[in-house]
């Protein structure tokens, strides 16, 4: 079966990243340095994915739900995905920058 990406019309998606990668669990731990507060990450499961959105001011789930869903099996894809921008400045500058402008 060949895949077939749907493509956006409207928006030009540019992903940008600092000097070196990061995973999700870096990301946790960035963030708890600056707060002084425990921060990890967590998997979302799918069963709880329309509560989560309807949380979040979705009146009807099924849209955001259906496209989780298309990115994770794969049949909703960047046909053409940006050359992500790299940067100078790593995670905890950034976030340390942001969290003091609160």
């Amino acid at each position: 079966m060949q895949r077939r990406c749907l493509q956006g019309r409207h928006r030009r998606n540019v992903p940008l990243r600092g000097p070196n990668p990061v995973t999700p669990d870096d990301i946790a731990t960035a963030f708890n340095k600056p707060p002084g507060r425990p921060v990890r990450a967590e998997a979302v499961t799918r069963e709880t994915w329309g509560a989560l959105c309807k949380r979040q001011g979705m009146a009807d789930p099924q849209p955001c739900i259906q496209m989780l869903d298309g990115f994770n099996e794969g049949w909703l894809c960047f046909e053409k995905p940006a050359q992500a921008l790299k940067g100078e400045i790593g995670l905890e500058a950034v976030l340390r920058g942001l969290l003091t402008q609160l």
